[in-house]
């Protein structure tokens, strides 16, 4: 079931775990668990966007949310920004959560549900499995070794802590079976062959076949590109107007912003881009 074209898509399985929830007395750990994951792949989006990447697309699994894209491109420490904006996000819902008993104690039973699951997914995700953002991490740490060592090396991480948490779910079996466990070693080991990714921002002159309206920014010489992106927008058309000490100094069109940011000039100040060559990134 797709909610938005390209944007949102629902799995099958998510509706059905999520009326299987429903009947086990189970949906408001589902629902917080849904929301805590949805939060998570927003940061994704909304870090990999400073670095001019954009959502894909976002589909609702049964067991949270996967954003996909292309991160091709991307430097080392930005996409490091990337994969920790996920996890840090969850990190300090939960602990937004703990400084709310600490100031209204009352609030403990209605938000205890909530920080567990936010925790839960902090630690879940650094763990050095694919496509989990620790997974992801590794295989950064270990692109230095090749790119195909560093994905056999990270498949054979990744199953390993597979077979960690499958042993979890056979010794839960001696007293209450924990099938979640089960279903999670399945999932990493199936994710060890691939994964999402983001997608990059670039221009495309198709959009004016349907007309789009332009936007005209006021904006700094010394505002560094990356800062730029925020403004942004697929149905709008972003000219820049470069002021510099209160003086106009130029515009900067939408295409030359982009291919800019594609050759890595995310630090370059406006002003630099005004210049006919871009100074070397």
């Amino acid at each position: 079931m797709e909610l938005i074209k390209g944007k949102v898509r629902v799995h099958p399985l998510f509706l059905a775990v999520g009326a299987l929830s429903a009947f086990t007395g189970t949906l408001i750990l589902f629902l917080a668990a849904v929301l805590a994951a949805i939060e998570h792949e927003c940061a994704h989006a909304f870090a990999a966007r400073r670095y001019g990447y954009t959502l894909d697309r976002v589909v609702l699994m049964p067991y949270g949310a996967v954003i996909a894209g292309d991160l091709t491109g991307i430097g080392k420490r930005a996409e490091l920004a990337v994969l920790l904006a996920g996890p840090l996000c969850n990190l300090f819902t939960g602990l937004l959560f703990v400084a709310l008993w600490w100031i209204e104690p009352e609030l403990y039973p209605y938000t205890e549900l909530a920080a567990a699951v936010s925790f839960s997914l902090f630690f879940v995700n650094l763990l050095p499995a694919y496509p989990l953002d620790g997974g992801r991490m590794l295989r950064i740490i270990l692109r230095p070794l090749g790119e195909k060592r560093a994905r056999i090396a990270g498949m054979v991480v990744t199953f390993a802590v597979s077979l960690g948490v499958l042993a979890y779910f056979v010794y839960t079996c001696f007293s209450s079976p924990d099938f979640f466990s089960l279903i999670f070693s399945l999932l990493l080991a199936a994710g060890a062959f691939g994964g999402g990714s983001y997608g990059c921002i670039v221009f495309s002159p198709k959009r004016f076949q349907a007309g789009v309206e332009e936007r005209r920014l006021a904006i700094a010489g010394d505002v560094p590109a990356r800062e730029t992106l925020r403004f942004l927008r697929e149905d709008r058309y972003l000219t820049l107007l470069v002021f510099e000490q209160g003086e106009f100094a130029g515009e900067i069109p939408e295409e030359e912003l982009l291919s800019a940011l594609e050759k890595g000039a995310y630090d370059v100040p406006l002003s630099a881009l005004l210049a006919t060559a871009l100074p070397a990134v």
